[in-house]
């Protein structure tokens, strides 16, 4: 009996980083009845569902991921009301959503901090002794160190900012509760949810001191990737399966291989984990390859990103880190079209439809990323990936903001032709291309192979197949002789039929 695949096994999700995306108070901040206007777009776009970062109460100190309380809506972003209406608004459309859940660590302002600060319930948290000095020297990942000092001369971790302190997972009382925000947000009609930090939430026994390299995010350091951390998720499996129509969890997994993240998405874990290895990839066909091989050989329901709400926008990555680079908007294009080839889902960050660049020039009063004050403006933290996106119109805020409120983080002048109105009437735009490369994969989804089947490729360049589909794509300096073929699908750049130009990438089709 043939079983049908799975709605998000090869979904286009598309992430809206909430306070970018679209304001409808005035206010200056992204809201939720602001992704509500916005829904007819997406659904135009062709994208299957929506990643929503948290729009939870939260006091902000790091964009909504220090959430006070997880079973509510921030003013800033709107009501209850205005979810459940967003929510079945996303359905009508023949859009899935899909939430933030936060669990490694809470804001400072939660109930449950706030009475540990009082001196009870301490045990939710991470506190311990320490003297003058830190219990250990572990480092925060926002810069500096992972402990902060309470009145009283107790420590609590902190891997984020001090306004974030790390939770206990070793109190029962901690699991049972994420357990109930679960069934909360799915009672609400949610399809999945996006779980921040996911190899995180467990520490090692006695907390012990850690060599530097050990604190990044590797396989079971003492910090990130315990084991324990597989039965939290044998847990939401179950509850996420007693729902109907197919709800889902992908984590956030950083890790340094695909066969630890395939540990995360075996069959009664977690469905998907983000592939970052395909982020992290330089431009280079052989540094492509090699990430699908892995990939694919590893884990059973891949995905593919190419930029998010934490990393420098692709445009800009590919480009060398200029700001405004033909090659780098090439680049982009051309990988998104290899992406959209390959087997499992891809996650798109809101505004890459638009070719949207890093903005590198924020001045320092604007930015609000803890990152750059914990680490006394030394690194520039992630505001430059979540400058509001340019709906219309020819200067600032760009359509985002009703009566032109200036948003609350300041928009290029380059971006007057970088608008959604602006593009929408161009063939050959950015936002025209992702509509025609995501309405060519709705078309070829029932026609795809599981894997792919690697051709012989000229040096610098990558063809592969998947059923009918042959998609080429060339990282090198020298056009490159295409594989025979029976048509051009879709270019990421005009291709003649016979040479495929460099940083460019087409799907042909083959008999």
């Amino acid at each position: 009996m043939h079983m049908e695949t799975p709605w998000w096994r090869d979904a286009v999700v598309y992430e809206i980083y909430v306070r970018s995306f679209a304001d409808a108070s005035g206010d200056g901040v992204g809201d939720l009845a602001g992704i509500r206007q916005r829904l007819p777009y997406l659904a135009e776009l062709g994208v299957d569902a929506i990643w929503l970062t948290p729009f939870y109460r939260s006091p902000m100190a790091d964009g909504g991921y220090d959430v006070a309380d997880y079973r509510d809506v921030d003013p800033l972003f709107g009501t209850l009301a205005d979810f459940d209406a967003l929510v079945a608004d996303a359905h009508g459309h023949g859009l899935r959503v899909i939430v933030d859940i936060v669990p490694n660590h809470s804001s400072s302002e939660h109930e449950w901090f706030k009475t540990a600060l009082r001196g009870e319930g301490r045990d939710r948290y991470l506190f311990r002794d320490g003297g003058e000095l830190p219990p250990n020297n572990w480092q925060s990942t926002f810069s500096g160190p992972a402990w902060s000092r309470t009145p009283d001369g107790q420590w609590y971790l902190h891997l984020f900012a001090a306004e974030q302190p790390d939770f206990n997972w070793r109190n029962p009382e901690v699991r049972s509760e994420f357990l109930d925000v679960l069934r909360f947000w799915l009672d609400r009609g949610v399809d999945g949810f996006r779980i921040d930090v996911a190899m995180g939430l467990y520490k090692a026994e006695g907390l012990p001191d850690t060599p530097p390299e050990d604190q990044a995010f590797k396989a079971e350091s003492p910090i990130w990737g315990r084991p324990e951390v597989h039965e939290v998720y044998r847990e939401w499996r179950k509850v996420l399966d007693s729902y109907p129509d197919e709800r889902m969890a992908i984590g956030e997994v950083w890790t340094d291989s695909a066969e630890d993240l395939a540990l995360y998405v075996r069959p009664d874990e977690l469905h998907q984990s983000f592939n970052f290895a395909w982020l992290e990839a330089p431009w280079s066909a052989t540094a492509f390859q090699k990430v699908i091989d892995d990939t694919l050989a590893a884990v059973t329901a891949p995905t593919w990103v190419l930029s998010n709400h934490d990393v420098v926008r692709h445009v800009t990555r590919y480009g060398g880190g200029l700001i405004n680079s033909t090659t780098g908007l090439a680049r982009a294009r051309a990988a998104l079209l290899a992406m959209l080839a390959l087997p499992g889902s891809a996650y798109l960050y809101q505004g890459e439809e638009l070719g949207l660049p890093e903005v590198t020039d924020l001045p320092p009063e604007s930015r609000q990323d803890p990152i750059f004050a914990r680490s006394r403006g030394t690194l520039p933290g992630r505001d430059g990936c979540r400058v509001p996106i340019p709906w219309s119109g020819v200067a600032e805020p760009y359509g985002f903001s009703p009566d032109g409120a200036r948003p609350w983080l300041p928009q290029p002048v380059e971006w007057a032709v970088l608008s959604a109105e602006h593009q929408a009437s161009d063939p050959g735009s950015t936002l025209s291309f992702y509509q025609e490369a995501l309405r060519a994969r709705r078309e070829l989804r029932g026609s795809f192979t599981d894997g792919i089947t690697w051709l012989d490729s000229p040096e610098g360049a990558l063809f592969f197949s998947r059923g009918p589909l042959t998609c080429v794509i060339n990282c090198g300096s020298d056009s490159v002789q295409l594989p025979p073929h029976e048509r051009v699908l879709i270019g990421s750049a005009p291709v003649d039929g016979y040479l495929l130009p460099p940083d460019t990438a087409a799907w042909l089709h083959t008999p």
